[in-house]
């Protein structure tokens, strides 16, 4: 296969995967909540007031706790997992077809760098 064929093959990949197995997982739950009003557009007039009467600036404030964060990995490694092992099935197929359209509508991918670093620490630092 020709380079630029296997960059469209493996950018199209990335994007339906980002959209079964990331993006229509739990993460849609988590991002339906309502969104704060900002009147600077980088949100340094928000602040949470919690039960112990703290202020805390937006851009501090943790939005997703530790058992969130959990289930929602466990989604997404068993649909990465499910994806993998049955990308060949006729109903997973046609939820591809389905959703490569909107897929198809995002910003083309890009190496991560940070990724492809071999420092042997995880998670890549920028």
């Amino acid at each position: 296969m020709k380079p630029d064929d296997e960059k469209r093959v493996a950018a199209n990949l990335a994007r339906i995967m980002a959209m079964l197995c990331v993006r229509n997982t739990q993460l849609e739950t988590l991002h339906a909540g309502l969104s704060p009003i900002t009147r600077t557009d980088d949100y340094s007039d928000v602040f949470v007031v919690d039960a112990d009467d703290r202020r805390i600036p937006w851009s501090e404030v943790s939005r997703i706790d530790e058992n969130e964060m959990r289930a929602l990995m466990r989604n997404i490694v068993n649909r990465l997992y499910t994806f993998h092992l049955h990308a060949d099935d006729p109903g997973l197929q046609a939820q591809i077809e389905r959703w490569m359209g909107a897929a198809s509508e995002w910003d083309a991918p890009e190496v991560d760098p940070g990724m492809m670093r071999h420092s042997g620490s995880w998670p890549p630092t920028d």
